[in-house]
């Protein structure tokens, strides 16, 4: 997990979000039977006219996938699309990911673009229909490693797929490949920033590290209140609640910043001192 932090990591999400798989399937031209194997997933492609490719994320070839109520639309990278998930960007972060140098020119990317409508409206229902719809199309494409442009975060493609199996039974969302975890020093200290967590929860959480504390204990704290926001929504009232051991102590201080984006304020204290 990649620690650098700079303004860079705070910056809004693009308008579309994306995801990006890098594997061995995919070529410079759609894998031979493409659309076949597509239809035998039961994803239902539909070829689409170069006039409808989206400007920023997607070059072309272009297909619209449906599962349940859900689209998205596969088609080869853009310049921007790469530019962005760079991972060798200090903004970039890297989770189980080590991607080779050459990766940009192999011919091995493809990118996701969810349709706005399952974005602006990410119901519970929605989502589980668009991580079944990742997973197919990893295994579809023998994905190693994936990236998500909110978090602007590559993560281990299998070890997402296993997550969203995971999600499947327990409906546990796979928060560690949604959303990144940035370390950075401020003028009170050393702290760990979300990125990625307000397309799902509706803000962002900046923590406070405890002297001694490692970035590992920082993130296993904010990955379960990242967790907690995703299924029951944005804390709006300042709160203090139990930790994860004994006698520890959580204050949850939401903010409203200037440009509308909600951060929420954590501290972390205990009984014992």
């Amino acid at each position: 997990m990649q620690a650098a932090y700079n303004d860079a990591s705070s910056l809004p999400v693009q308008p579309d979000p994306f995801a990006l798989i890098f594997g061995n399937a995919a070529e410079d031209q759609p894998p031979a039977g493409l659309e076949t194997r597509l239809r035998h997933m039961g994803l239902r492609p539909e070829l689409v006219a170069g006039d409808h490719v989206p400007a920023v994320n997607i070059a072309g070839p272009l297909y619209r996938l449906r599962l349940a109520s859900v689209s998205i639309l596969v088609g080869l990278p853009s310049d921007e699309a790469f530019d962005l998930a760079d991972p060798r960007n200090p903004s970039t972060s890297l989770l189980a990911a080590s991607l080779p140098p050459e990766w940009r020119t192999t011919g091995q990317c493809w990118v996701f673009v969810p349709e706005r409508d399952d974005i602006a409206d990410p119901s519970p229902t929605r989502m589980r229909e668009l991580f079944k719809m990742m997973a197919l199309l990893i295994d579809l494409f023998g994905a190693g490693h994936i990236f998500w442009s909110p978090a602007r975060l590559w993560s281990d493609a299998p070890q997402l797929r296993a997550s969203i199996a995971e999600m499947l039974k327990s409906g546990m969302p796979p928060v560690l490949h949604l959303v990144a975890f940035r370390h950075g020093e401020t003028g009170a200290g050393e702290v760990v920033r979300t990125r990625g967590l307000t397309l799902f929860g509706g803000q962002e959480i900046e923590g406070r590290m405890p002297p001694g504390w490692t970035v590992a204990e920082m993130v296993k704290r904010l990955a379960r209140l990242s967790l907690d926001i995703v299924l029951s929504g944005p804390v709006i009232e300042p709160r203090r609640v139990r930790g994860l051991e004994a006698g520890e102590w959580v204050l949850l201080s939401p903010r409203d910043g200037s440009d509308g984006h909600r951060t929420l304020l954590v501290e972390f204290g205990s009984d014992f001192g």
